[in-house]
């Protein structure tokens, strides 16, 4: 590693990455099955410490499923397994394929005003006949723990350029909730010792769900930050300049590693099927990043799977904790005044 950091400058040249291939340097794996478990464990005892200063609520969790795709099934199942384990409450609401948005939001007014519910969830996606934006814009925003009301995804795009900072520095403290797998990322980073402030970040992807957050997050952290998407024009070249990559845009092995600058620190958001009849079910997940070749060239990377996905549930389950603790202090105003 400190090899890898020493000769960083002289492998920026040809000759240099040709020296890497020589040298068969291989990138730190970044972990985020392990650091997502981490961070449950850390909500666990959160949680247990609550309940012994003598707390009678504990944070409530409800998920809306509507229709019976598998991998909203399997996803709505993992959410709850994780509850278990942090010791949040779990809610479960079950919609059939063809509810209404008028169902669903009525749904979400009753947990909005339900006092042992502190977020809510909706399973994206929604069947194509609903109205998405209505369903998710009806949840209070100090209950969207999916970071995805325009309140709170305005809150995100602030910079308090004439008003008191935030600590972007722990993203728990943030006094809103933050979307879930772009705190994922720069969670991932910062739990690796990836040092932000200064360095130059390329996003790859502009989607609401991560592109943007996640872009916005690493700006509120003082990296220099470049979004590439569909029309820019040179995006290998413009991607070699970044120290750090983070890949979101869903294209399977679209990321080359002959893309990254050598010892680039790879966050690869993508999960991508492909068919393969070599494995049991018949296809294989991939990111957006080709891993053979970019960890020939990164510095640290994630893999798929086992990087990015479980950071997401880690981090909805902090979402979760952090909604009862704002509604804790807010009750505790209440009765004071």
């Amino acid at each position: 590693r400190f090899l890898n950091q020493d000769l960083n400058h002289l492998y920026s040249t040809r000759a240099g990455r040709e020296s890497r291939t020589t040298l068969n340097m291989v990138a730190d794996i970044i972990d985020g099955k392990a650091i997502a478990q981490n961070i449950r464990q850390e909500l666990k005892e959160e949680v247990t410490a609550i309940s012994q200063k003598g707390s009678t609520k504990s944070p409530g969790l409800a998920v809306i499923l509507v229709g019976s795709r598998r991998d909203s099934q399997t996803y709505v199942n993992m959410k709850k397994k994780a509850c278990a384990e942090c010791g949040i409450q779990s809610f479960g609401y079950d919609y059939p394929e063809n509810a209404t948005d008028d169902e669903i939001i009525r749904c979400v007014q009753n947990l909005n005003k339900n006092p042992d519910c502190h977020g809510i969830l909706v399973q994206l996606p929604l069947p194509k006949h609903m109205d998405e934006e209505k369903v998710l814009d009806s949840i209070l925003p100090e209950k969207d723990v999916d970071g995805l009301h325009p309140l709170n995804v305005a809150a995100l795009t602030s910079t308090s350029t004439h008003g008191q900072r935030l600590d972007w520095s722990k993203l728990a403290n943030i006094p809103f909730p933050i979307a879930c797998t772009p705190q994922g990322c720069i969670e991932l980073l910062d739990r690796s010792g990836v040092a932000l402030k200064g360095k130059r970040a390329v996003v790859i992807g502009r989607s609401n769900l991560v592109g943007i957050p996640v872009a916005m997050l690493l700006m509120h952290r003082d990296a220099t930050v470049t979004i590439v998407h569909s029309k820019t024009e040179n995006t290998p070249e413009v991607v070699r300049e970044a120290d750090v990559v983070i890949a979101a845009v869903g294209r399977a092995s679209l990321v080359k590693g002959e893309w990254l600058k050598p010892g680039a620190v790879v966050i690869d958001v993508g999960i991508n099927s492909l068919d393969d009849a070599t494995k049991k079910r018949g296809y294989r997940l991939v990111g957006d990043c080709d891993y053979d070749s970019c960890k020939e060239v990164a510095g640290k990377i994630t893999p798929v799977p086992g990087g990015v996905g479980p950071m997401t549930i880690a981090c909805l389950m902090r979402n979760t904790v952090s909604a009862f603790k704002r509604k804790q202090v807010m009750d505790a105003a209440r009765t004071k005044n």
